[in-house]
């Protein structure tokens, strides 16, 4: 599948393959995201979603492809290298440091970064977006429960300053409470920073209610794109990833169902 390249595309994959030892994770994905949107990728639980992330970041090198970012080639490079150019990855599990404290870990975001005043600056900001950071900054990272360990681990990517944020599957383990908290505050960094972002959720109706762009992802296979307002009433959607199919039209199969009994 060929992607042609937006103007505004701030990352792209083109034909892109990854493998676990002999298993093929992803086939042939092709994406992109635009500057300033949120773009999310669909699937259910070993689709590949998880790969797509990781073969961005340099954690899992490519068999075959191209990945660009702010059009500069980025595949296979080291991870290290990746985020000094603006990208970072909140992975899957938040995988803070449980040992150091809440600001510690914060800090360790911008290990990249020289300019103490941006720092200081951008530290107020992530309190801002989650206060309960500020009252734990002293606690070691590992006393956090899983909703505030998310918190952090966004707000240490965003202590790097990045163009552009992974952010694999942030509801997982969380409360629909806290799952619509922090879909709220993505949304919010989006919108007040100008954030790119690059989503993998398994929570569809959040998802596609929070981002621009989306991709369905089945079998390591980009099977469908469209902007997020046109997925939510696609009837596959509906019936696959909400689990929302139309009364009527199922109404209607079972109308045909005993049609062709009789």
């Amino acid at each position: 599948m060929s992607v042609p390249v937006s103007d505004d595309a701030v990352l792209q994959l083109l034909n892109v393959e990854s493998s676990y030892g002999p298993i093929k994770a992803i086939r042939g994905v092709s994406l992109q995201v635009r500057r300033g949107e949120i773009a999310t990728v669909l699937g259910s639980n070993g689709a590949g979603k998880t790969t797509i992330l990781k073969t961005i970041s340099g954690i899992i090198d490519p068999r075959k492809g191209s990945i660009t970012f702010k059009g500069e080639a980025i595949t296979a490079k080291d991870p290290a290298f990746i985020v000094q150019s603006g990208l970072c990855h909140v992975p899957e599990g938040r995988e803070v440091f449980p040992l150091l404290s809440v600001r510690d870990n914060l800090l360790m975001g911008a290990f990249t970064r020289s300019d103490r005043d941006g720092v200081a600056r951008d530290l107020e900001t992530v309190f801002n977006y989650f206060p309960i950071l500020r009252e734990r900054a002293a606690q070691d990272a590992g006393l956090l429960s899983g909703g505030q360990q998310q918190m952090l681990a966004i707000s240490r990517a965003l202590m790097a300053n990045p163009d552009l944020i992974l952010l694999d599957e942030p509801s997982l383990g969380l409360s629909p409470k806290l799952t619509k908290e922090i879909f709220e505050i993505v949304v919010k960094i989006n919108r007040d920073r100008g954030t790119t972002i690059l989503l993998v959720e398994q929570n569809a109706n959040m998802a596609l209610n929070a981002a621009d762009y989306g991709y369905v992802l089945e079998n390591g296979r980009i099977v469908m794109e469209d902007t997020c307002a046109n997925l939510r009433e696609k009837d596959d959607i509906k019936e696959f990833y909400l689990g929302m199919k139309e009364a009527g039209v199922r109404e209607e199969r079972r109308w045909k169902k005993k049609k062709n009994w009789r």
